[in-house]
């Protein structure tokens, strides 16, 4: 099948094939209407615009549907562990047995380990620097340290670049945290698993009468490491996002992979992106009681004031987003397990939902909550601070940043992205 398009100037007419897509549109292949016409598109935001074929995710916005490599997402959450997932995203492949997934899971752990020269270059920022700035820096500074990952010849070289990234940022996120309460930095334990280490590495202390880096008792319960394993699975990975689209157009221009990586977490970091989930919680609290829902909700409505309801509505979904629904369950499966909420913030944020559900406002403008709206409260009843919960959104997404990553540069003919401009100036 092909698309016309008739210049009505001069009556010139341009053939361009159309895209066959397993899931979703099909899409008009644009890639020569420059050269051909002399004419380009105009897509602010990139809103009707591919800029790549993949096979890693897929979204349907009308039905509220995610699926990683042909997986429903509920599936996946239900059935499998996020460090399965990883070997998904990665592999192609999940583990077909108990084996399989602890191979790969313990391949993760011994490589988890950072040089301790890097954790001292730590001590060099401000202990009140967001966690997110020193993240970011941390992982391009990883570069220096693994620079033949610059050149990936083989799948043997991308898949231990993947895997090490993958393994050593639950290190390098909660040193991030240490170091702004200015605690003692705990060290992996290979005998935990990749979930339960991040808890291990938050929360636990050297115990003083113990040498050799050995820790106190930290008390982690399997609830809470499952908890972890479902928010971190949900966010591995979501189609061509902001950050997603940072690390495959830096990627392009042939940068160490560390470095597309550390500029996909400096995408993350904003507020309209993976930093909403922080302003969730925050804003929650702003709120303050329950009875000032409605006030709130008046705000988000009135067209003089720039006031916005965070965690509702997204880009792409105009229906309940998937991973919203998931978490709304597993919040209330921790609550009947003894996992407890902070019981004024859950009120708030059940009457916020109650109320704009069924508010004509929301509706006509398919303003559902979205993943962000539950992932703070589950976080911070797992002990989680607010300023780490970003980080624990970077710790999920790694994996679908490299599995994009691999796929834009397994690619022969990718090109280096460069957008064009509308001129309007002088």
């Amino acid at each position: 099948m092909s698309i016309t398009l008739i210049n009505n100037e001069t009556n010139e007419k341009f053939e361009f094939e159309t895209i066959n897509c397993t899931r979703g549109p099909n899409a008009i292949d644009f890639s020569k209407l420059f050269e051909t016409s002399g004419i380009f598109s105009y897509d602010p935001g990139y809103a009707s615009t591919a800029g790549c074929k993949s096979t890693i995710s897929y979204i349907d916005g009308k039905k509220g549907e995610l699926y990683y490599k042909g997986y429903p997402i509920e599936e996946l959450v239900a059935k499998y562990k996020y460090v399965d997932v990883c070997k998904l995203l990665l592999t192609d492949q999940l583990p077909q047995n108990d084996t399989e997934s602890l191979e790969f899971e313990l391949e993760l752990r011994h490589r988890s380990f950072i040089h301790r020269t890097l954790m001292n270059m730590f001590s060099a920022f401000p202990t009140n620097a967001h966690p997110m700035a020193k993240l970011s820096s941390g992982v391009s500074i990883l570069s220096t340290f693994y620079f033949d990952h610059a050149k990936m010849d083989s799948e043997e070289d991308r898949q231990t670049m993947a895997r090490r990234i993958v393994a050593k940022i639950p290190t390098l996120a909660t040193i991030c945290y240490r170091n702004e309460i200015g605690a003692p930095i705990i060290h992996p334990d290979i005998s935990r698993s990749y979930i339960e280490n991040i808890l291990f590495m938050l929360r636990a202390y050297p115990h003083e009468r113990l040498k050799h880096g050995l820790h106190g008792e930290v008390e982690i319960t399997p609830l809470e490491v499952e908890a972890l394993d479902k928010i971190l699975t949900l966010h591995a990975d979501h189609g061509q996002n902001a950050s997603t689209t940072t690390v495959r157009n830096v990627a392009s221009t042939g940068v160490h992979p560390y470095a597309a990586i550390s500029a996909g977490i400096s995408a993350l970091w904003g507020h309209l992106h993976g930093g909403a989930n922080e302003k969730v919680l925050n804003q929650l609290e702003e709120i303050g009681d329950v009875k000032n829902v409605d006030q709130y909700i008046a705000r988000v409505k009135d067209k003089n004031d720039s006031f916005k309801l965070m965690g509702f509505g997204h880009r792409v979904y105009k229906s309940y987003d998937p991973r919203a629904k998931i978490l709304k369950r597993l919040k209330d499966d921790l609550q009947a397990k003894g996992i407890k909420m902070n019981p004024k913030l859950d009120e708030i944020a059940a009457k916020v939902e109650e109320v704009a559900l069924k508010d004509d406002y929301f509706i006509e403008r398919n303003l559902y909550p979205n993943v962000d709206f539950y992932s703070g409260t589950i976080l911070r009843a797992l002990q989680i601070p607010v300023r780490f919960f970003t980080p624990v959104f970077v710790i999920g997404r790694t994996v679908g940043w490299c599995a994009q990553l691999l796929e834009h540069v397994k690619n022969a003919q990718v090109r280096i992205a460069r957008p064009r401009q509308v001129y309007i100036g002088k």
